[in-house]
């Protein structure tokens, strides 16, 4: 079942549960593996800010931590926002500008943040790539897309082949959605690798591996005549289109499996 169906058909259950901001975020850890990324991945992955009222009922999910994203979560009375760019990346800053702003509508609120990222592109189930790779109907995935020594990504075969407009279509709704497409590969094509965001690096990876197609999410001007060269189709989704799909299965198994209520925040880039 697609994804996009299978979150928007999900029973919302009469009477929500709650439960304690830190047993969520047991729960979030237990799910996705966030201390194996402690050394590469610069983010401050896990709960980056909390909240006086440590009750959660309602969760918010977002692509990207943003004054817009903090603004629909309040109107919808979510208690904490989930999503896959936070505010946090590694490094100390001064809570100034548009940060300090960010901060103020999230305490003002009473808003919780909970960041995942490079854990999120891993993740054999509810990962990015590991949904649109279900999405296309991809069943043994093989690791794919190293990122400072770990495979974030994953490539496998199509139980049917399909023609490049087919398989844009399937992920993205529409071609024009996407940045852009190489079509450079055969028009039969089985052998797909994906790796979510700006992974633009992975095009000699799929090449090496011999797969008739790779997807991304930025595009990069280098990767054209490569991918030419090689005979292989690439497709550059769009970092927003490609790291939409993490955080909606994430919402899925938080309803499923706690019986919290869950709200998906769309916000395109464009990007």
């Amino acid at each position: 079942m697609s994804i996009w169906c299978y979150f928007q058909n999900l029973p919302h259950l009469d009477i929500m549960t709650s439960m304690q901001l830190q047993e969520l975020d047991s729960h979030l850890r237990a799910w996705l593996p966030l201390a194996e990324f402690e050394a590469i991945d610069p983010s401050l992955n896990g709960l980056q800010v909390g909240r006086r009222n440590p009750e959660v009922r309602h969760v918010a999910v977002a692509v990207d931590a943003c004054l817009e994203s903090f603004r629909r979560a309040a109107e919808l009375h979510a208690d904490l926002l989930f999503v896959h760019h936070g505010i946090f990346w590694g490094k100390e800053c001064p809570i100034t500008g548009s940060r300090y702003e960010r901060l103020r509508s999230l305490l003002d609120n009473d808003l919780g943040l909970y960041a995942v990222h490079l854990p999120l592109d891993q993740h054999p189930e509810l990962g990015n790539n590991a949904v649109m790779m279900r999405e296309l109907g991809v069943g043994a995935l093989q690791p794919f897309g190293s990122f400072k020594g770990s495979d974030v990504g994953y490539y496998g075969c199509l139980p049917q082949p399909l023609r490049l407009e087919q398989l844009v279509e399937r992920l993205f709704q529409d071609r024009s959605a996407v940045l852009s497409v190489l079509p450079f590969g055969p028009e039969a094509i089985e052998r797909v690798g994906i790796v979510s965001g700006g992974a633009p690096f992975a095009v000699d990876e799929a090449i090496e591996h011999g797969l008739d197609l790779f997807v991304t999410g930025d595009a990069s001007h280098v990767v054209y005549h490569r991918a030419q060269e090689a005979g292989i189709n690439v497709v550059f989704g769009g970092h927003y289109l490609t790291e939409v799909w993490g955080v909606r299965a994430v919402a899925a198994r938080l309803e499923s499996e706690l019986g919290l209520q869950t709200s998906f925040i769309d916000l395109p880039t464009g990007l």
